[in-house]
C-alpha cells in the first residue's frame, strides 16, 4: 500500500496490518459484497452495471486493529457529487460545540492560532471557531463551497503532502488540527498521521474523532460498516498508531456521534499532562473488545440479529403491510445490502427537505429516497428507523408531526414499538 493518500488508483487488497504491517490478520465478519454508499443513482434511470466490493473484517492481534480486508479508491467512495452535509444533523452541531467549549479547557487558543479541520465538509465544525480564531477547512469535496459561502475558507482537495506544504507556507502551522469522522477514512494513515505532526505547532493538539469498536461490538452496529471505513479504531490501537508518530494521548472520552464515538485529543510527548480519562477507557476495553474471543462472538450475534430482522418484516409483510424506512445515512445502505431488504420489502425510504438523496435509489436497489412528507400524507402501518441509533429522537419528532403508524428498531435486537 504505497499509495498516496487519496489518490486515485485501483483497490488494494489487504495484506499486513494497517498500522502495523502484522501479515498475520484474522479474518472476523464478512458482510458480502456492499455498493459504495455515496453512488445514489437518480430514480427512473435505466439499470446498468455497478460495482460492490468485499466487505470482510480483519483483526491484528499486535496492534489490536480491526480493519476492511479492502482499500476501495476514495475517488469512487467520495465523488464529487457526495451527498453529505453534516449540518443537518443536530448532534452533530451539538457535539462540535461540545468540543470547542472543551478546547479552551486544554489549550489556549490566541485570536491568531490557526485551526484545521482535515474532512471538513460544509464547515460544521469550525464555524464554533470562525469568530474567534483563524480556520481552514480542507476537504476533497464539492460540499466544501458552501462552506466557503459561509466565510470559512477551505482548500478543495485531499489532505496529502503537497497540500501541507501549500497550507504551511501560505498559512503557517496549526494549533489545533481536527479530524472529526475522517481519521479511520483515510489511506495510508501512517503517513497522513506524519503529516498531521509535521503540520502542527510545537505546543499544538490533534484531536480526532472516529466511530469506536466499544459501542460496535457490545450494540451490535454492523451497519456502521462499508468502505468509506477502513480502521474500526479501539483506544488501545489509537494508541499504538499515535506514539508511533511521536505523540502521546492526553484524553479521551466517549461521545455520542454516529451511535458512539471516541474523541482523542493528542500531542507531542511531555507537553501537556495526561488526564486519568485515558487509562480508565484502556481498561474498559481490556474487558470488552482487547479479545480475540468477544470479536468471534461478535459474528454470531450479527447473524442470529439479521434472521431475526427478517422474521420480524415477514410477519409484517404476509399482512400486506406497509413499511416506509426513515433516513438514509451511510449505514442504511449496509443494513439494507447485507439484510437483502428490496423495494417489495421497503416500499421509500423518506428524508428531510433539502437533503441531497432525494430523488435517487438507496445504493444496490430500487428503493426511492423521497422527501419526508409522504410518511405523513401516505400514513404507512410501519416506520422503520434506519437511523436507529437515535430512535427516542426520532420517533418522538415524527409522532409530533403527525405520524400514526408503529416503529421498527433494527437494532441491536430487532423489535417494534
Amino acid at each position: 500500500m504505497n499509495r498516496s493518500a487519496f489518490q486515485t488508483g485501483s483497490s488494494v487488497v489487504v495484506e499486513k496490518c494497517q498500522l502495523c504491517d502484522n501479515p498475520k490478520l484474522e479474518p472476523i465478519l464478512f458482510l458480502g459484497y456492499l455498493p459504495p454508499v455515496n453512488q445514489m443513482h437518480p430514480i427512473g434511470e435505466r439499470l446498468h452495471e455497478q460495482p460492490d466490493y468485499p466487505a470482510q473484517l480483519l483483526y491484528c492481534q499486535k496492534c489490536h486493529l480491526v480493519q476492511l480486508g479492502l482499500i476501495v479508491d476514495p475517488n469512487i467512495l467520495f465523488p464529487p457529487e457526495y451527498p453529505y452535509t453534516s449540518s443537518t444533523t443536530k448532534i452533530l452541531r451539538d457535539n462540535f460545540a461540545e468540543l470547542y467549549e472543551e478546547c479552551k479547557t486544554i489549550v489556549n487558543l490566541g485570536k491568531e492560532d490557526l485551526v484545521i479541520d482535515i474532512g471538513s465538509n460544509d464547515g460544521n465544525l469550525l464555524s464554533n471557531f470562525k469568530d474567534n480564531h483563524k480556520v481552514l477547512g480542507i476537504t476533497p469535496e464539492e460540499i466544501g463551497k458552501v462552506a466557503i459561502e459561509r466565510g470559512i475558507q477551505t482548500i478543495i482537495d485531499f489532505f496529502k503532502k503537497d497540500v501541507v506544504e501549500k497550507v504551511i507556507k501560505e498559512y503557517g502551522r496549526a494549533k489545533i488540527i481536527t479530524a472529526t469522522n475522517v481519521f479511520a477514512h483515510i489511506e495510508n494513515i501512517n503517513e497522513i498521521t506524519q503529516l498531521i505532526l509535521e503540520l502542527l505547532t510545537e505546543d499544538g493538539i490533534f484531536i480526532s474523532e472516529s466511530h469506536y469498536l466499544l459501542p460496535l461490538v457490545e450494540e451490535l452496529q454492523y451497519d456502521t460498516i462499508y468502505h468509506e471505513h477502513l480502521r474500526y479504531y479501539s483506544l488501545h490501537s489509537l494508541k499504538y498508531l499515535l506514539e508511533k508518530h511521536g505523540f502521546e494521548i492526553i484524553h479521551a472520552k466517549e461521545i455520542p456521534t454516529h451511535g458512539g464515538s471516541i474523541r482523542v485529543y493528542a500531542a507531542r510527548k511531555e507537553k501537556y499532562p495526561i488526564k486519568e480519562t485515558v487509562n480508565v477507557l484502556l481498561e474498559k476495553e481490556k474487558d470488552s473488545i482487547i479479545d480475540k474471543e468477544k470479536l468471534f462472538e461478535f459474528k454470531e450475534r450479527v447473524i442470529i440479529s439479521k434472521l431475526r430482522l427478517h422474521s420480524l418484516l415477514l410477519d409484517i409483510k404476509k399482512q400486506s403491510k406497509h413499511i416506509y424506512g426513515i433516513g438514509a445515512p451511510s449505514r442504511a445502505s449496509t443494513l439494507i445490502n447485507y439484510v437483502g431488504i428490496d423495494d417489495g420489502i421497503l416500499d421509500y425510504v423518506l428524508e428531510i427537505k433539502g437533503s441531497r438523496k432525494i430523488g435517487k435509489y438507496m445504493p444496490g436497489t430500487l428503493i426511492p429516497v423521497v422527501e419526508e412528507s409522504k410518511l405523513f400524507e401516505d400514513q404507512p402501518e410501519y416506520a422503520l428507523l434506519l437511523s436507529w441509533h437515535i430512535a427516542d429522537e426520532l420517533a418522538t419528532k415524527l409522532k409530533e408531526k403527525g405520524f400514526k403508524g408503529k416503529f421498527i428498531i433494527p437494532l441491536p435486537r430487532p423489535r417494534i414499538f
